[in-house]
């Protein structure tokens, strides 16, 4: 029976022997098999900087991964928000970051809540493959939007949606 797994990725399985995994599932909002122009671009870039810089692990068999992809969007979300704010005073970036988008390497266009700066990303189910990598069977049609407070936590019952980030204090 398949088990599926939240924090199994592509690295985690670099050190494993993946053939007996084969067929169990992970749930991610990246996987480096993911096909798209932007995610070729993504891994390629990845590679010749692991190589070129003698990354330890990665400049032989360079592997990206969902932490790396939230990252990557995350750093590019912060510089176009210091664009817009026109600095890089705290508040102003902060009210900037409000409703960015990036194209992330999964192809998909993330968004920044406009109120809670939570991120709304896409989410895939993978297959693992014996090669390490996994097979996409599932995924959703766009970003999910984030539920900032979960309803199964008894201590978040009741509570709403954040203030919102973007207004002037």
């Amino acid at each position: 029976m398949p088990v599926v797994a939240f924090s199994v990725g592509e690295e985690e399985l670099r050190g494993v022997d993946a053939k007996p995994l084969v067929g169990h599932l992970a749930a991610w909002n990246y996987f480096m098999s993911i096909k798209s122009p932007a995610n070729t671009a993504f891994i390629k870039q990845w590679g010749d900087y692991a190589k070129a810089n003698n990354v330890a692990g990665h400049k032989d068999k360079p592997l990206t991964n969902d932490p790396m992809e939230a990252t990557y969007i995350g750093i590019h979300m912060w510089a176009q928000a210091v664009k817009k704010a026109g600095s890089t005073d705290t508040d102003k970036v902060v009210a900037a970051m409000a409703g960015q988008t990036f194209t992330a390497p999964s192809g998909i266009t993330s968004m920044m809540d406009p109120k809670n700066h939570h991120l709304h990303k896409s989410v895939f189910i993978g297959e693992v493959k014996a090669d390490g990598q996994f097979n996409v069977v599932w995924k959703t049609s766009g970003p999910v939007k984030a539920q900032p407070w979960s309803p199964y936590i008894p201590e978040n019952k009741g509570k709403k949606d954040e203030p919102d980030l973007s207004a002037k204090k």
